[in-house]
């Protein structure tokens, strides 16, 4: 480990006076510069997950020493040591002063693949909690040895390379930027520094029931371990394939620079240059357009989209992901579906599918899509240019049956419209 890599000046001369053991200054380094400042995501705050495991207690030990944090527990109900996990939590949260959440998971109970699940469930509930709070960054303790049995569990299931690049040490959901400031730290150098610092942690039953796929790939790593396959040189691949990933990405970036547009929040691609275009980045240009313009976290299905991808030029009319997609012999343009938005809706200053609505808000009014029935009240909607179809699925800002505005489609009344997710361009880099 060399003197850079330890850190800060500071920290590299308290390890050469044996105040500090050189892995701690490692992971302070990492810590301290977990949060840089971002234009869209302040960093004032920053929110932790914690289930009560060792990985996330040494993310929120780590990251109290350099960031002003609150933690968030989750308890899915899903098991009676729930309960006890994050009173555990809260019990080191209040010793160390630091604001601590427990939510509890209402909903019905989840059901088919329970894991993947409970995920979406906590994403859900924590972007919840974090907006409510005003914070707009929330850190996950993942590990490299998450990311190793990643990506056996991705491969098992036949993954692409945008699969076996691993998972994302940064991603967007739920309007909130989710970090993983210790991806590149085992799970063995969390819990050295925890049991350096006498801080304890709560193990999870769950991680030794195999018939859970993290736990069979668990396993499995350690089966692989005797060829010479272990964590480590996994994260190695995992870079490699990452690095690929980027490459692609950045061709894919450069084509849509040249090929595509987003009017009022659409997607619209020069046909002709999609149908000069490779098959992979026409792949890649169609999922990422379907993600954006649906705000979704996962891509659509592999066999969908090969199926549009193979007869996109005979059906000009479809829906896919949540999005309606027509094309012209000059462009090809994905709005999203009016029927998938029909039912949404959100309190004035809340984000509403991707938009946030600024104006003069008053009690009661909610924003919802602008529908047919809206639409009948906005006579200049035609001198817009934008589709009635992309109209349909714009929101607007309602006060019971009664219509206040719909600034995409010409009746502004004061308020105004923008896309909260940041651009589809830049969406394009975001990992």
């Amino acid at each position: 480990m060399s003197d850079f890599e330890t850190g800060s000046a500071a920290r590299q001369a308290a390890v050469a006076a044996g105040d500090m053991t050189p892995e701690d200054a490692w992971l302070y380094h990492w810590a301290d510069s977990a949060f840089p400042p971002h234009p869209r995501y302040p960093t004032d705050r920053i929110g932790v997950a914690v289930s009560g495991g060792s990985d996330s207690m040494a993310t929120l030990a780590l990251l109290a020493k350099f960031h002003t944090v609150e933690a968030v527990t989750v308890d899915h109900g899903l098991r009676p040591e729930a309960a006890d996990e994050a009173a555990f939590v809260a019990r080191f949260c209040a010793t160390h002063d630091i604001p601590h959440t427990t939510l509890r998971w209402d909903g019905p109970a989840p059901s088919g693949n329970l894991m993947d699940q409970a995920r979406r469930a906590r994403l859900r509930l924590i972007g919840d909690w974090a907006r409510a709070r005003g914070i707009a960054s929330v850190a996950l303790g993942h590990t490299s040895d998450d990311q190793a049995e990643t990506f056996l569990m991705r491969l098992s299931r036949e993954a692409g390379l945008e699969g076996l690049a691993g998972m994302h040490a940064r991603f967007e959901a739920e309007g909130i930027l989710w970090v993983r400031p210790f991806l590149m730290q085992s799970r063995a150098e969390l819990r050295g520094y925890l049991t350096r610092h006498g801080i304890g942690w709560v193990d999870d039953p769950s991680n030794s029931n195999a018939r859970f796929d993290r736990v069979k790939a668990r396993n499995a790593l350690a089966a692989l371990k005797p060829l010479g396959i272990d964590a480590e040189k996994i994260n190695s691949v995992v870079h490699h394939l990452a690095m690929a990933e980027g490459a692609l990405n950045a061709c894919l970036h450069d084509f849509a620079e040249a090929a595509v547009k987003t009017p009022a929040g659409d997607v619209v691609i020069d046909a002709m240059a999609f149908r000069r275009s490779n098959p992979e980045m026409q792949r890649r240009l169609i999922v990422a357009a379907l993600r954006w313009v649906s705000g979704a976290d996962y891509a659509p299905r592999a066999s969908k989209v090969s199926d549009f991808l193979m007869s996109w030029g005979e059906r000009p009319d479809r829906t896919l992901h949540g999005c309606r997609i027509t094309v012209t012999d000059t462009e090809m343009r994905l709005t999203r579906e009016a029927k998938a938005v029909a039912e949404l809706r959100a309190p004035v200053g809340q984000i509403w599918d991707r938009w946030r609505l600024e104006g003069p808000a008053k009690a009661g009014q909610e924003i919802a899509a602008l529908g047919a029935e809206g639409l009948r009240h906005c006579p200049d909607w035609r001198e817009t240019g934008i589709p009635r179809a992309s109209l349909l699925a714009s929101p607007a800002v309602w006060q019971g049956e009664n219509l206040v505005a719909a600034p995409l489609a010409g009746l502004e009344n004061g308020w105004k419209a923008r896309i909260d997710c940041g651009s589809f361009h830049s969406s394009l880099f975001r990992r």
